[in-house]
């Protein structure tokens, strides 16, 4: 478990457990909402599930600060600490752009085209398929149960694809005649999803260099 990096600190390692299961819970919420508004042009749900969204991603952070307040007051290993603490941090980037991509489909009352459902959702499930094996990788640091370097190729090959698939996106969004600012409204769109795969991929090289580090 985490007793390579804290001799005794089990509150320390329950609420990094909670904390990954959060994330996971914010990405839940955040599929539902998504898949109500592209099903439903009307997005019933949309909101509740944006709110459950933004709730878990509050949450998250909530318990990042309790871990780093608990690491900061005790004398833990310094280099492990700065390594957990950057490994938590790089994470909280994939929920805050959960929760951007959701107000950016409220705030501007986004409706996907019909010729691009199908590339969205293809993108949308890639994209959390990365999260997913990111977490995988987490918890495979923390508990030693799974290889890390076969989760990073699978992680990185889907991010490649991710690109490739918002590319083709926004190609089709520009040869199409929607209205030029639409175009330029689901272009963000789009590149905000494709970041979801980007902030997975680097996350997983993150935890790959510390569990090097801690082989050496």
């Amino acid at each position: 478990m985490l007793s390579f990096f804290f001799k005794k600190e089990h509150r320390v390692e329950s609420l990094i457990f909670e904390y990954l299961e959060t994330v996971e819970r914010t990405q839940d919420n955040f599929l539902k909402a998504f898949g109500a508004c592209i099903d439903n042009p009307m997005c019933e749900n949309f909101e509740f599930f944006l709110e459950r969204t933004h709730k878990f991603e509050s949450k998250a952070d909530d318990i990042r600060e309790e871990i780093k307040a608990l690491m900061y007051s005790k004398a833990l290993i310094p280099d492990a600490r700065g390594d957990i603490m950057g490994l938590l941090e790089s994470v909280d980037a994939v929920p805050r752009l959960f929760e951007r991509i959701l107000y950016i489909i409220l705030t501007q009352r986004l409706k996907i085209p019909d010729f691009l459902i199908p590339d969205i959702k293809t993108l949308v499930q890639l994209s959390l398929e990365c999260c997913d094996l990111m977490q995988r990788q987490a918890y495979a640091l923390f508990k030693k149960n799974e290889s890390i370097r076969d989760l990073v190729h699978i992680i990185d090959t889907h991010e490649s694809h991710c690109d490739r698939i918002e590319r083709r996106i926004i190609t089709k969004l520009f040869d199409s005649d929607v209205d030029p600012f639409l175009k330029l409204q689901l272009k963000e769109l789009t590149v905000q999803i494709g970041e979801i795969s980007d902030e997975a991929d680097r996350v997983s090289k993150r935890i790959n260099i510390i569990n090097m580090k801690r082989r050496v």
